[in-house]
């Protein structure tokens, strides 16, 4: 039984990953890239990962995995905003079927004064 699940998680983690990386190929613009490749890499990493654990079914590797997967879910996110406020910030183009763009225009953030 153990095998069985070991191996749904790896083609999971493998199928996300694989999205992951037509996401990169396939989207428009840095903006739908990166928001494709986070969340695919992100799931496809943690199931991956998650399958190490249930495979050497010991306590140690499973705290690492499960402390693995938490720290990538946290960070990865705040990454990807990092990236696409930077890339606004530096007005990278975005495809130009966006509709919408709700986001107010980037303000040039100034030193202050010291005193």
């Amino acid at each position: 039984m153990n095998d069985y699940v070991t191996i749904i998680l790896l083609i999971t983690g493998t199928a996300f990953s694989l999205l992951a990386s037509i996401a990169i190929v396939r989207m428009p613009d840095l903006y739908t890239r990166m928001h494709g490749a986070t969340k695919c890499a992100t799931l496809g990493v943690g199931c991956t990962i998650l399958a190490a654990a249930v495979r050497f079914e010991n306590m140690e590797t499973a705290t690492v995995a499960v402390l693995i997967i938490g720290f990538l879910f946290l960070t990865a996110p705040v990454a990807a905003h990092m990236i696409g406020h930077a890339a606004h910030c530096l007005q990278v183009p975005k495809w130009s079927g966006t509709v919408v763009d709700e986001t107010p225009p980037a303000d040039v953030h100034e030193e202050p004064e010291s005193t």
